[in-house]
């Protein structure tokens, strides 16, 4: 008996202090192996820049490479940051992943920089740029199904390539826009839980069909840490909370333990831990559980995960327990 969704994994390609980074690439390039094998049905990879904890800021370069390794699980940006770049460009980009890899690419697409302010300027964009992405969408899309909305500018490759289109969100506005386009919808609950109900029931209930969707496809994001043991997955579910602490609040600073056992106290801190809540920590029986019941509760006809274990060797094995207990039970 399978899960009543499918299960896909989003890999943040995570860059570990002192560790290079080309460690980090090759070790999401196992776990990518490993995924394929064992049946997840996508493997998406974020656009982040100038954070130097994620590797995945050249997104379809790194897909690219993701694709030659595997066979069978699909592949594809969650998201790419569409106000970074010129809608022809990602349509040629994700052209050649699909004339690589076929039917097995996906293109999820996002609103926000995926930066900060200072960073923004150096990729030559404004805060302007985001309200551009309803019509940057559409020109997008008119690109991939081989009709520019352009006359005499089309994408080679990628015309008529129908690469299809996720939106990506944690507000009202992602669910609207999916919605109104009739396309698929990922909700960013992973880190930014707030308007998880809301925002799909508003997709669902505003949702019009289109030539890419006939219904709605909701997918949800959730953090897990799961292990053999209850109290080995606990130390790694602590461990992940002060990293994730001394990543967003120690930028450009030395923090010390103790800088991060204050912090973890503090009301930033604080703020940051709330932005976890949707994280299943346990055993392979616990995190079933509380996946099932996220799944159920948010009606999700598909579930995203992050894999927050330790070592590369703990994130295979929850690979390995998830699909024993998710994908194969």
């Amino acid at each position: 008996m399978t899960a009543p969704y499918p299960v896909s994994i989003l890999d943040l390609a995570t860059i570990h202090p002192g560790e290079p980074i080309a460690v980090s690439l090759r070790e999401s390039t196992e776990l990518a192996v490993v995924a394929d094998e064992l049946g997840f049905h996508r493997l998406w990879f974020a656009e982040h820049h100038n954070m130097e904890t994620i590797a995945s800021s050249a997104t379809s370069v790194l897909l690219a490479h993701i694709g030659a390794h595997t066979k069978n699980i699909r592949l594809g940006s969650g998201g790419i940051m569409l106000p970074n770049h010129a809608p022809l460009l990602i349509a040629e980009q994700f052209g050649t992943l699909h004339e690589l890899y076929g039917d097995r690419i996906d293109l999820g697409l996002g609103r926000a920089p995926g930066t900060d302010q200072k960073t923004l300027m150096a990729l030559r964009r404004t805060n302007q740029s985001a309200e551009r992405f309803p019509s940057d969408v559409l020109e997008l899309q008119s690109y991939l199904k081989g009709e520019s909305r352009i006359p005499g500018i089309n994408a080679y490759p990628g015309s008529g390539t129908n690469v299809p289109l996720v939106i990506l969100g944690s507000s009202h506005f992602g669910a609207q826009l999916a919605a109104q386009l009739g396309l698929t919808y990922s909700f960013a609950s992973h880190f930014s839980p707030q308007m998880l109900e809301s925002a799909a029931a508003m997709y669902r209930t505003e949702f019009t069909p289109s030539d890419e969707l006939a219904t709605p496809y909701f997918i949800a994001a959730a953090n897990v840490i799961v292990a053999d043991t209850e109290e080995h997955a606990q130390a790694m579910w602590e461990r992940a909370k002060r990293e994730r602490i001394r990543t967003m609040l120690g930028r450009g600073r030395n923090l010390t333990e103790n800088d991060v056992e204050q912090l973890v106290h503090s009301a930033a801190g604080q703020q940051i831990l709330q932005m976890l809540e949707m994280t299943a920590v346990g055993t392979p029986e616990q995190v079933r559980d509380w996946l099932d019941t996220f799944a159920e509760r948010i009606h999700a006809d598909e579930l995203i995960i992050t894999n927050m274990a330790d070592s590369l060797q703990d994130r295979k094995h929850a690979l390995q327990l998830l699909s024993d207990y998710l994908i194969q039970r």
